[in-house]
């Protein structure tokens, strides 16, 4: 008798730890977040920001660098991502605005809007105009949270736009007393102008001392610190070239294994890009040796 007792609860030991983990693995799976590059997706930031802002728990599916919609949201060459998308309780839901409002309905207790009308509409209003907006600033300063390029020089069409967003903090931080956007606590505005204080960060923008300030509170959120010690250790997705430029903005396309036939017969270091317009041929050469040049012409973008 002793020893069926002993069988019968042992079997009953290893059926609610079996019972146990199926929940557990059914918990897990219930939210799942896909993003793409920690280092450079500036979308993915903010829906995971949003995620973990509503204090849902969710698993995090990282696309891989190799997947084409992920190739085309790091190089600028898409203007609407399918990240992140958010699958939770059935639903999905992939655009950054659509998620926030999902997050918001579904966990109310999060504050993710803040209180009152008239607070909600100005979050909502300067937080679309985020996502629609401030193309000059997304071209000229990609999110690159590896990278420092102290002096950095910003041509006039991304100033702007750097003086429309420090106008914006200005106004929310003096009419809702800080320290961020709407008051004490982050919001979905928060969320969304998060990647342009790295941005601000990685090029050295010159801010005043509340922009300053500001820029300081958001990337010192533990979420924040988490994200980028993450984004820091991650592979290297996207090559880089450094460049500097001097003359006024144009949008202009090269076939990319015509520039990377000709960098390859220049030995230098360094090489020169001369451009009259977006439809003219271009000329190349190596600074230290322009006795060859090489003639690039430019592809329709």
């Amino acid at each position: 008798m002793p020893e069926t007792l002993t069988v019968f609860m042992l079997q009953c030991e290893i059926l609610l730890v079996n019972a146990w983990k199926s929940l557990e693995t059914v918990h897990m799976k219930d939210a799942v977040l896909t993003i793409s590059s920690k280092n450079y997706s500036s979308w993915s930031l903010r829906g995971w920001l949003l995620c973990r802002m509503a204090g849902l728990d969710f698993e995090e599916e990282l696309l891989s660098s190799d997947d084409p919609s992920t190739r085309a949201e790091l190089l600028l060459l898409s203007p609407s991502f399918l990240v992140p998308c958010l699958r939770h309780n059935g639903l999905k839901v992939w655009d950054t605005l659509g998620l926030a409002e999902y997050l918001n309905e579904t966990f109310p207790q999060a504050g993710l809007l803040p209180r009152g009308a008239a607070a909600r509409v100005h979050c909502r209003a300067i937080s679309g105009e985020m996502h629609s907006g401030f193309t000059n600033l997304r071209s000229a300063l990609p999110m690159n949270l590896k990278a420092h390029y102290p002096g950095f020089k910003i041509w006039a069409g991304a100033q702007a736009d750097i003086d429309r967003v420090a106008t914006i903090w200005r106004e929310c931080l003096r009419t809702y007393d800080g320290p961020y956007l709407f008051g004490e606590r982050p919001s979905v505005a928060d969320a969304m102008y998060a990647p342009v204080a790295t941005r601000f960060r990685t090029y050295d923008v010159k801010l005043d001392r509340m922009c300053a300030d500001y820029c300081d509170t958001v990337l010192n959120l533990p979420d924040m610190i988490e994200w980028i010690e993450a984004a820091k250790a991650e592979p290297v997705a996207v090559e880089e070239l450094e460049a500097a430029y001097d003359s006024d903005p144009i949008e202009i396309g090269f076939n990319s294994r015509y520039i990377l036939d000709i960098l390859a017969q220049i030995e230098g270091e360094a090489a020169r890009f001369a451009m009259a317009d977006a439809a003219s041929p271009s000329v190349v050469h190596e600074v230290a040796d322009s006795s060859a040049v090489y003639v690039l012409m430019p592809m329709r973008v």
